[in-house]
Formats: structure tokens, sequence, C-alpha cells
């Protein structure tokens, strides 16, 4: 082939081969870092030849559109001068995403143990926060990765600056048969298979260990796949992890509510039913409610659920309430917790209700189940409450107050996540004054945030039990001080007789492990407090969904709602195994009693015992325990979708009728 033939070609392969290598670079360096993982595996050659294989997907996919129009673009100056440049430019921005995405990984695995993800794309969207954290932080490593992307570049410039000068006109009568040839060959490369299918994740899933699995994407594959995926959800479009008929989905679903099928009564609002306040508490009204959302405090650092001995408050508040021993968080961020514990949703392989567009609008929660029957409604949070989309999401769904930073007055300490977590309950504590001294019945969300990265809090305040002072030991025990002085002061006040307190954690603090789903992690303190409610211990499995139920049958409140969680001060529950649902990354875990289903994209399920804080194989599977899984994964798929996790259209209607006749 004549040389002018492949003069198009020169420029591509200098942004080609160098890309290439150092993304096999990077991989095998971080395949060093986590060879203990896996070697366990045997995987070593098959996640470095996989990850050349997605290397070149993911080059492919940039590359399909301007290296197709090189050829023809590459014919005469005319052409060629704007399209030299603008492929420059195109090169160096791809090589500062690959770049900087590859820098950022251990950071990001370190704290998920998995590859960048969506998260990366969300993060944007809070430059003050992210970038606060960071530089108090992290901030040699993040020092070092701008140095060395900005080296990259320097030196990718460069090297496309001699090749480009080198680069003339050539005018190629072949050049829309060459066009179209490239172009069918990044077509090939970017599904690199003859299978009906091209390659996904799924492709190279070949351990239980997640982290090792996402070792061959390249992190920037990994956070553009997990975008699709998310599109892919909004528009309905995916079920991953297989189908059945809706029928025996409602059915499965019904059934693990433990109510009698004929409860269920609104064929446009399928999970609809009445529950009554049976465990209501002695009064002459229902009683207020407050829940305080612990950020990641999971149970290894509890000393009452086996962890560290750091939390003595919370220790001490277990035994004079109800105490869940085996509860577990549906997630592992602050939005999944939200949307359990909030609204009793179930959670999905893709971004929490809390973010995604269709439930911005008349998705059922207990705020709004509250706010119908005149409760006061609030969300009150020390840093700003538009980060994670809470701000719309509470305000659009029943939470008539919001409170943040920006509403405390010279606060005792800010850092990067916003005011102190004293700071936060003095301010919960006078509005909750207020409003009883008003005469109001009130609901409150109190979400703390000194348990985050970069563990900020004020001095003074406990004996550190570690060095250094910013150390997520030292911030849960600041926490856990906040919180008892907070429970302290409450105790006195004038709302304290008529209130439900619910303290619960979000999600454990890393979430991590060689299991395909990490369940000791899940593992999450929750504690119901109160005048009058009597110290217990419930140790069956629970999830953070069955807490919304259990807080209406507290708080006496009797009320038609969607929310399919147990109410599990139901006594006649009580030798049941219990069951919990958890999202890891694209797996969801299904565990009723020690009996463990992992569901996982585009693969059969598989069945485990949970057995010494890890899952073991289970020789026996159980298609009953499969078929309820599939069921909890993908109803609240088709919920989302048809809109039907709500209360009804006229329920302000039957609500004031409700109250009328109670003399409310």
């Amino acid at each position: 082939m004549n040389k002018s033939h492949l003069n198009w070609a020169t420029p591509v392969l200098a942004f080609l081969l160098p890309m290439l290598a150092y993304l096999s670079l990077s991989r095998l360096l971080l395949l060093g870092w986590q060879f203990d993982r896996v070697s366990e595996t045997d995987g070593t050659w098959f996640i470095l030849l996989q990850g050349l294989r997605f290397d070149l997907v993911v080059l492919a996919g940039f590359l399909i559109i301007p290296v197709s129009l090189l050829p023809l673009l590459a014919t005469n100056r005319w052409s060629m001068k704007p399209a030299v440049w603008l492929l420059k430019v195109y090169f160096i921005v791809l090589t500062a995403l690959l770049v900087f995405l590859e820098l950022a990984t251990p950071n990001f695995i370190m704290q998920f143990d998995f590859r960048p993800n969506i998260l990366m794309i969300e993060y944007l969207k809070y430059p003050k926060e992210i970038m606060s954290m960071l530089l108090k932080a992290y901030p040699l490593q993040l020092l070092v990765s701008v140095l060395l992307t900005a080296a990259a570049v320097f030196g990718m410039h460069r090297l496309l600056k001699r090749v480009f000068e080198k680069m003339k006109p050539s005018v190629i009568w072949s050049a829309p048969l060459l066009s179209v040839l490239v172009f069918l060959l990044c077509v090939m490369a970017v599904r690199s298979t003859l299978d009906h299918r091209p390659v996904n994740p799924s492709t190279v899933a070949f351990s239980s260990d997640p982290l090792v699995n996402s070792l061959p994407l390249s992190s920037t594959y990994s956070v553009l796949y997990a975008l699709y995926e998310n599109l892919k959800y909004e528009s309905g479009d995916t079920k991953p992890y297989g189908d059945m008929p809706e029928a025996n989905m409602m059915a499965e679903i019904y059934e693990g509510t433990h109510l009698p099928e004929d409860v269920f009564f609104d064929p446009d609002i399928p999970t609809l039913h009445h529950q009554n306040g049976s465990a209501g508490l002695v009064g002459t009204r229902p009683k207020n409610l407050v829940i305080i959302l612990e950020e990641s405090l999971g149970a290894v650092y509890v000393g009452k659920l086996g962890g560290r001995d750091i939390t003595p408050n919370l220790d001490k508040l277990a035994e004079e309430g109800i105490w869940f021993d085996q509860l577990y968080a549906t997630g592992t961020r602050s939005v999944r917790g939200i949307e359990a514990v909030i609204t009793g949703f179930l959670p999905t392989p893709n971004r929490s209700v809390v973010k995604l567009g269709g439930s911005q609008y008349d998705f059922f929660t207990i705020a709004q189940l509250l706010s119908d029957r005149k409760y006061s409604t609030s969300f009150i949070y020390g840093g700003e409450a538009h980060f994670d989309n809470m701000r719309r999401f509470f305000s659009n769904n029943g939470f008539a107050t919001i409170i943040d930073e920006k509403d405390y007055d010279d606060p005792v300490f800010t850092g990067s996540w916003g005011v102190s977590d004293e700071d936060l309950f003095n301010k919960a504590h006078e509005t909750f004054a207020e409003q009883a001294n008003n005469g109001e019945p009130f609901f409150s969300l109190v979400f703390t945030s000194t348990n985050h990265s970069p563990f900020d809090f004020p001095d003074g305040r406990i004996e550190l039990v570690e060095q250094p002072k910013a150390t997520v030991g030292n911030a849960i025990k600041y926490a856990d001080h906040a919180l008892g002085e907070y429970i302290k002061k409450a105790k006195q006040s004038d709302y304290w007789n008529d209130t439900v307190f619910l303290i619960v954690a979000d999600h454990g603090d890393r979430v991590y492990g060689n299991d395909l789903v990490p369940v000791k992690h899940y593992r999450i303190p929750g504690l119901i407090l109160g005048d009058g409610i009597k110290p217990q211990v419930i140790n069956r499995v629970s999830s953070q969904i069955d807490l919304l139920p259990t807080l209406l049958s507290m708080m006496g409140i009797n009320s038609d709602h969607p929310a399919i969680g147990i109410d599990l001060t139901r006594k006649d529950l009580d030798d049941i195994p219990g069951r919990a649902i958890m999202q890891f990354q694209a797996n969801q875990a299904y565990m009723e009693g020690d009996d463990v289903v992992v569901l996982i994209k585009d693969q059969p399920p598989q069945h485990f015992v949970y057995k010494d804080e890890h899952l073991a194989p289970s020789p026996v599977a159980n298609p009953g325990l499969e078929n309820r899984a599939l069921a909890h994964a993908l109803w609240p798929m088709q919920a989302y979708q048809e809109k039907s996790y709500r209360l009804p259209a006229n329920r302000k209607n039957q609500v004031e009728i409700v109250l009328n006749q109670a003399g409310m």
C-alpha cells in the first residue's frame, strides 16, 4: 500500500499506542497492589489480556467518528487543517480524561472497593464539597494526580505536534472506501465479539470478588458503562437479573410482607395496603417522630454489635429501647440509606430514587404521609442540602422545611461537610422545642455529617482513640459524644414524652471484601427510643426498609401506604427468619436468615450460606429463595417506571375524614 494511504493513520497511532501502554501499566500496578486478592482467583493473565481487550473497546469507541472521517478530510489542505486542529484538541482532552481517572482509581478503590463508576460523574455537580474534602483529606494525592496528568497532556501535545507537522494532504481515490473500512473496524473493536450482544462487564466477571472483576476494565470504561446503564434504567429498558410473570412477582412481594393478599386493595398501586398502629404508645394522640440518620456508622465501630469500643453513648442507650441486633443497610451510600428509611423503597442496580428524575414528585415518603396528618415536617442537616439532590427530593415529597448550613448562626465549628454534629443537634433541639410549645405534632429527619472524610470536628470534646486526630475512629467517637449530649437534653425537654426517636446508620463506613456482596459491612446499628418504650432486642435479620412500617406502628398511626417492609413489632412474626436486601455495585443479595441468593447481571443466581461473616457457597439450591430474590429485584424497577409507589390521588380527602372522625 502506498504510504500516502497511511498518511492519516500516523497521528491516530501516535495517540492510540501510548494510551494502550499507559492503561496496561495502570492495570498492572493495580494488579500488583491487590495481588493477594487476585492470586486467590488465579486470574492474573486473564485480567491483563481481557484488560487489553477492553482498552481497545473504549478507545475504539472514542475514535470511531473522527478516525472514520479522517481519510476523507486528509485529501486536501482546506479540510485537513481544521480537522488536524480539532483532532489534536480531542486527543489531548482524551489523554487528560484517561490519565486522571486512572490516577484517581486507587483512592476510589480504598473508599468503595471498586473501580470508579457513576459516582465520579455525580460528584462533578458538587465542586465545593468535593474539592474541600480532597484538599483536606488527600492533598498530596490530588497534587500528584494533577501534576502527572499535566505532564501526560504536555507529552501528548509535543508528540502530536511533531506528527501533525509531517502530515501532508494526499489525494487518495480510495478514501471513501478507507473511511468505511475504518468505521467497520472500530465497530468490531467496540463490540469485541461476534455474539448477539457486545462485550460488557459481565464478560469478565470471572470470580466472586467484585473488585477483581473490575480490574480488566479501565476506569473510563467503568464510568461510561455505569452512565449508560443509568440511562437505560430511566428509560425502563433493563431487567438485568432476568424476568418473571408479573403475577408471580407480585405474589412473592405480597408473601414477603407476611400480610394476606386481600389487604392490598388498589390495582393502580399494587402494594397499597392498610396498616394499623397496633404497637402505638399510650397517649392522647399519635406521637411525634425524629429520625437521626448517622453518617457511615457501620457495625464494625459499634461496641454493642461486637465492633470497636468507641460508641459508649449508643451502647448505653441500646439498653433503653428497641435494639436491632441484625439490621442491614440496603446500600453503600447516604442516598440509598435515605431511600430505604424515609421511603421504604427497595434498592436497584442504579441510582437511588433520591436522584432519579421520575421520583422527584409524588413519590411516597413518610414525610408525605405525616404531612397529610397535619404534622410539621422537616429535614435538618449541617451541610448544604442540595448535595445528592436531597433538597429537591425532600421539598417535592412531603418535607415542608429544609434547614441546612446557611441557617446556623455562629456555629461552634464548621468543617468541609458543614457545621458540627453538636451544632446540628442544638438546632434540632431548638426547632422541636418550639414546635412542641406551639402544640404542633412534628416529624424530622436529622442527618449527621461528622463521620465523613476528612473527619473534621471541634477540639476538646473527646479523648482521642488514635492519632492523628482526623481519623474515622475519632470522628465516630465525637459523633457518638454529640448524640449522647443531645439525648440527655431531649430527655429533659417538653417533647420527649410525646416523641418516638429512631437512631440508625445510613450505611457502613467502607464496604469491601472478596465476597460478591460483603454482607458483614452492611450490618448497621438501629435503635428506637422514647418514653414508655420497653427495652427489647430484636435478633432476627431485618432491613432498613422495615423501619418505616415499624415506626408508624410505634407512633400509633393508622394509614394506607405502599411500603412493603415488615412491622418488626408484630408478635405473630417472632419465629420467621427475617430478610434483608443489599445492593453492591451491580450485584444484589437477598438474605433470609443465613441463606443468601446473589443476583448478578446477565448471569445465573448464586446461592450461599452466610457463615463466620462470609458467604460460603451453598451446595443445595433453593428455587423458592431464588424466586423471592428476583421478585424483590424486579418490583422496584417496575414500580418506579409505572409511578405506582405513591399514595392515592384522593388521599388528603380520605385522611381529613379519618381525622375528623377521630376528633383531631
